[in-house]
């Protein structure tokens, strides 16, 4: 009987020391410091992370700058297809009148000036044969 009880009294302080380490174990204070651990393991890392991310944004922020400004630039472009069509115009208009000028310049230097006069021709010794 003696060795019933001794077994009963073994079970009872083994079912506390069970009970009192599975409330160490789970306390809210180690709960903490297993959180702390990860986190100490593991930002760095996210650390990292955030500025390879940002830097990414930063580059992605400047790409999409450029391609705006680059949309804009061929929309202006093709609004400025009119002002291309006037100079377009304007020029073949001055090189006629360009052309009219010197044509009629051309003319007015011809009747204007008379022609050449044939250089003299400079007398030739007489021959002196005997």
């Amino acid at each position: 009987m003696e060795d019933q009880e001794m077994q009963l009294k073994v079970k009872r302080v083994t079912d506390k020391f069970t009970e009192n380490m599975y409330v160490l174990a789970n306390e809210p204070s180690v709960a903490l410091y297993r959180l702390q651990e990860h986190v100490r393991r593991s930002l760095p890392e996210l650390v990292q992370h955030k500025t390879d991310m940002q830097s990414w944004e930063e580059q992605s922020q400047g790409a999409i700058y450029t391609v705006e400004y680059a949309c804009s630039a061929v929309k202006s472009m093709t609004n400025s297809s009119l002002y291309f069509k006037s100079i377009d115009g304007l020029l073949r208009q001055a090189i006629s009148m360009k052309e009219q000028i010197s044509t009629s310049q051309g003319r007015c230097a011809h009747e204007a000036t008379p022609s050449p006069i044939p250089p003299a021709t400079p007398p030739h010794p007489p021959s002196t044969s005997s």
